[in-house]
C-alpha cells in the first residue's frame, strides 16, 4: 500500500510507495506512460564517465560531473510480471525502453532521436505502445550545451525532456484523463500532463 498519498493539484494525485504494492489497488486507467529502469547500469554515476567522443567543453558540463548516487536501481531489468501488470493497468500504454522487455508485437513504436552525434550514448530511445497507429519519431536534442530545454535542471540520469513526454502523451487517443506513471523518476510525465 502507499506510504503516503498527496493531492498535488486538482486532478493530480501522487502515491508515494512501491508500485508493486500500489498497482493492484488501482483500477484501470486511460493510459500508462512510463520509463522503467532498463537494467543497463545507468545508476551509480555511470554517466560521469561516459564521455567518449565528447568535446572537452561538453565533457566538463554539469550533467557529466553530477553525482546521482550509487544506487542499484538500474542493475537489472524490471521483473517481467511487473511490466505485464503495468501494461495491463492502462487502456493504452507507452513504455520507454520497451525494446528491453518481452512485450507483444506492435505497429506503433515511438522513437526519440536524441541527435547525440559522436558519443557512446544511444542515438535514440524506443517506447513500446499499444496505440493503433504507425511508428512515430521525434528529433529532440537533450545532450550537451546546445540541447533544447537548457533551462531544465537535470535531476535524474535518465530523465526525459518534458517536450518528448508531451509528444508521447499527445499520441494517446481520447479520453486520456487519467495517466499513470509507476516509475516516476524526476516526475517529467506528470509535468508533461
Amino acid at each position: 500500500m502507499a506510504d503516503r498519498v498527496e493531492q498535488l493539484a486538482d486532478g493530480v494525485t501522487l502515491y508515494l510507495g512501491d508500485c508493486r504494492e500500489i498497482l493492484p489497488t488501482l483500477g484501470k486507467v486511460d493510459a500508462v506512460v512510463t520509463d522503467p529502469p532498463y537494467g543497463i547500469g545507468e545508476a551509480g554515476g555511470k554517466a560521469k564517465t561516459r564521455t567518449s567522443g565528447l568535446t572537452s567543453k561538453i565533457r566538463n558540463a554539469q550533467i557529466y560531473r553530477r553525482d546521482y548516487g550509487d544506487d542499484a536501481w538500474d542493475d537489472k531489468p524490471i521483473d517481467p510480471l511487473l511490466i505485464a501488470t503495468v501494461r495491463r493497468t492502462g487502456r493504452h500504454a507507452i513504455i520507454f525502453g520497451g525494446n528491453y522487455y518481452d512485450l507483444p508485437a506492435t505497429s506503433c513504436w515511438l522513437v526519440w532521436d536524441k541527435l547525440n552525434g559522436a558519443t557512446d550514448f544511444a542515438d535514440c530511445e524506443l517506447a513500446w505502445t499499444n496505440l493503433p497507429k504507425a511508428v512515430r519519431i521525434i528529433r529532440y536534442l537533450w545532450n550537451g550545451c546546445m540541447r533544447e530545454e537548457r533551462d531544465i535542471e537535470r535531476e535524474h540520469p535518465t530523465q526525459k525532456p518534458i517536450e518528448v513526454m508531451r509528444w508521447a502523451i499527445g499520441h494517446i487517443p481520447p479520453p486520456a484523463d487519467v495517466i499513470l506513471d509507476p516509475f516516476m523518476g524526476s516526475g517529467t510525465t506528470g509535468v508533461a500532463c
